[in-house]
């Protein structure tokens, strides 16, 4: 199945659409275009989520419109926010949900485990619009990893993201904070990751049979005998960048996993700071930064 008849499939009887034929803003556009819409009932689908601008859900009424876009309105709209501590929507559209993730919180249960985690959270979120949905795992972040996580909202779109990953994802960024000052400004570690069976990962200069792991750093600032270091990963294996930055021996803070033995903080202080990729069904090159922890401004100053 080809990624329009895709989409077709899954926005069939679900929504009505309406094409723009001229320059106006969304408000307008509701209200001129969508019959028995007034301002008030216009302001009321946007506020519900219900609207759709080519694809993307959007809420401003003063949005601008240009002949050839698409307007979709939702048959049912959200009847409640998320609103969760270690969780906020930062995207969604009909087959993904970008959040960004507090540190503290998995992002998966373990198997045979009733521990809360943000799949967990999304489902409950997203079964409040449809009984019957659910969200699907396309990668991970530690327990005390905060920042940027990307889910579909169907094993199709999820298999679609996971079977084209490296042509989808173009670009994770994270940020750390480490121990001591680190010696180059940029630089390169490589190595092999395995792990053993209490799901430690080892890291090995040679071949061990273990993945091939790449991760690219960029040191930001040295202050109060801490480094900021921006990472790029070339490859996303189990812990790469906590393991790499041990092999520079200069641990991630908060790391005790990895070596880092100081207790300056009572978390892991790395962020995925950046997520870029093409939309697994709209092939849109989508963009999304997240903002520093405080914490992070806090000691590195």
């Amino acid at each position: 199945m080809s990624s329009k008849e895709y989409y077709n499939k899954i926005l069939a009887n679900k929504y009505t659409d309406y094409k723009v034929n001229k320059q106006t803003t969304l408000l307008e556009f509701l209200m001129n275009c969508v019959p028995g819409t007034t301002r008030t009932r216009a302001k009321k689908l946007l506020s519900l989520k219900m609207v759709y601008v080519d694809q993307v859900i959007t809420t401003q009424f003063d949005t601008p419109l240009k002949p050839g876009q698409l307007v979709q309105i939702a048959q049912k709209g959200s009847k409640q926010d998320l609103r969760n501590k270690y969780v906020n929507i930062i995207y969604e559209d009909a087959f993904i949900l970008v959040v960004n993730k507090e540190s503290g919180i998995v992002s998966v249960p373990m198997p045979g485990t009733k521990e809360n985690s943000v799949k967990n959270i999304l489902n409950d979120y997203v079964k409040r619009k449809n009984k019957t949905a659910s969200v699907h795992t396309v990668h991970r972040l530690d327990r005390g990893t905060s920042g940027i996580m990307m889910f579909a909202k169907s094993r199709d779109v999820q298999k679609i993201i996971i079977d084209y990953w490296h042509q989808i994802i173009t670009e994770r960024k994270y940020v750390a904070l480490v121990d001591g000052y680190l010696e180059n400004n940029k630089g390169t570690v490589t190595s092999w990751l395995s792990d053993d069976k209490k799901y430690v990962i080892f890291s090995s200069p040679v071949n061990n049979g273990g993945k091939y792991a790449v991760t690219n750093y960029t040191t930001l600032k040295r202050n109060n005998g801490l480094s900021l270091v921006e990472l790029q990963l070339q490859t996303g294996r189990t812990n790469q960048i906590r393991v790499h930055m041990k092999d520079l021996k200069h641990p991630v803070l908060g790391d005790e996993k990895y070596g880092e033995k100081t207790d300056k903080v009572n978390r892991l202080c790395l962020h995925a700071k950046n997520l870029c990729f093409y939309h697994p069904i709209t092939k849109q090159l989508m963009k999304f930064n997240s903002d520093l922890p405080e914490l992070f401004n806090k000691l590195i100053k």
